[in-house]
């Protein structure tokens, strides 16, 4: 049964750690296969739109995205292209709780990853779902948002979605 995990908060050292691959071999197993729903179901308590091992305290590269067709599990994920387009949006982050900063992005990129079933998949994401992608792959590699914004400003969220 999934379970809400304690979220990871900065000034956590662990959130500027790079997360460690997973072997093919052991998406599949339960352990694995239970983070991933320990994940999404922390992810749905929180309100946020993306989530990253190392927001509850695995340095493990995986990141679940909600989409309109519900939670996409990306493991070991890679921007394997870039657009050279880039669109500047407000980002928050449940690691940064009420903090938010506008970051530049990229608009569209490439993805390479693996998904929950260990099976190798590629995609195009553009927009929102690109700057989540993005927002994760961070994660995954020790950045925060924070880290690549000049500004950043408090206060109650409004109608504002994190990740």
């Amino acid at each position: 049964m999934a379970k809400v995990l304690p979220l990871t908060i900065l000034p956590s050292p662990l959130l500027h750690q790079k997360s460690q691959p997973i072997a093919v071999a052991k998406i599949t197993q339960p352990e694995i296969q239970q983070l991933i729903s320990d994940m999404e179901q922390t992810m749905k308590a929180n309100n946020g739109v993306g989530l990253a091992a190392v927001q509850v305290g695995k340095l493990l590269q995986l990141a679940l995205i909600e989409t309109q067709d519900g939670i996409l599990v990306l493991i070991n994920p890679q921007i394997t292209s870039k657009s050279w387009l880039k669109n500047e949006g407000e980002e928050g982050c449940l690691s940064v709780p009420d903090k938010f900063g506008l970051v530049k992005r990229l608009t569209k990129i490439k993805v390479s990853a693996y998904n929950q079933q260990g099976k190798k998949i590629s995609f195009t994401a553009k927009g929102f779902f690109a700057r989540v992608i993005q927002h994760e792959v961070d994660h995954i590699n020790g950045i925060l948002f924070i880290d690549r914004t000049k500004k950043i400003y408090g206060g109650p969220p409004r109608d504002r979605q994190r990740d």
